[in-house]
């Protein structure tokens, strides 16, 4: 296990349903999420990127335990073109245009992950490599585009010289509650991968197929 899994030139992960471009610019805040009536319209606006900073509250690495595989196989070999072709009804490209986004986006090496207590396993075909992470914050990021995101950033305390020093996730939630996919970026520079919003490869559970993981993207 001596070979080191690289950054690949990508990171990881903003939002598979925003088109996002330029550099974010961040900050740190923390506070609370708790809404009420009109929850599903409140949950919608956060998953669109649109909250307030005390919104924001902690959360632990437990929020993504499970074991996830990449859904860029399933862009390359067609499976998701249905996604594609939904996108290009309600957004301002074709088909096409964002098949190649996507394939920008999604594209990773790093085909499984699996998160067990404070454990993080990268596989990278018959390769892993593993760490032990503790929470290092968030970063609250604002994009061109006006929308924002938060990144849950966890550093890494022990394990294999090559598990990247850093992980930070993102996935339209900003506090505490279980994961159904996630962005995740991850290197050894926590600043620099803040500026990355371009390569976001994306994780389902492991036990979903193809057409199952479709259905959970046209569902959002």
């Amino acid at each position: 296990m001596k070979k080191v899994i690289k950054t690949f030139g990508y990171v990881l992960a903003v939002s598979s349903t925003l088109v996002l471009a330029g550099t974010a610019s961040a900050q740190t805040s923390s506070g609370n999420n708790h809404s009420h009536g009109h929850s599903h319209d409140a949950k919608r606006s956060v998953y669109d990127g649109y909250f307030d900073d005390d919104q924001v509250k902690a959360r632990l690495l437990s929020d993504w335990e499970g074991d996830w595989q990449s859904v860029y196989p399933y862009l390359v070999d067609g499976t998701l073109d249905p996604v594609m072709a939904d996108k290009a009804k309600h957004g301002d490209k074709s088909a096409g245009e964002y098949r190649a986004y996507y394939d920008t986006g999604y594209k990773t090496d790093v085909d499984r992950i699996t998160i067990n207590g404070k454990k993080v396993t990268f596989f990278r075909g018959k390769e892993q490599v593993s760490g032990d992470y503790e929470t290092d914050g968030h970063e609250i990021l604002t994009y061109k585009k006006g929308n924002r995101g938060v990144r849950f950033i966890f550093r890494k305390t022990a394990g294999d010289d090559a598990a990247p020093q850093f992980i930070q996730f993102s996935d339209h939630i900003i506090a505490p509650e279980k994961a159904d996919h996630y962005h995740l970026y991850w290197g050894n520079d926590r600043a620099a991968l803040l500026n990355e919003v371009t390569n976001w490869p994306t994780y389902y559970p492991s036990n979903l197929n193809g057409k199952q993981i479709v259905e959970e993207m046209l569902a959002h």
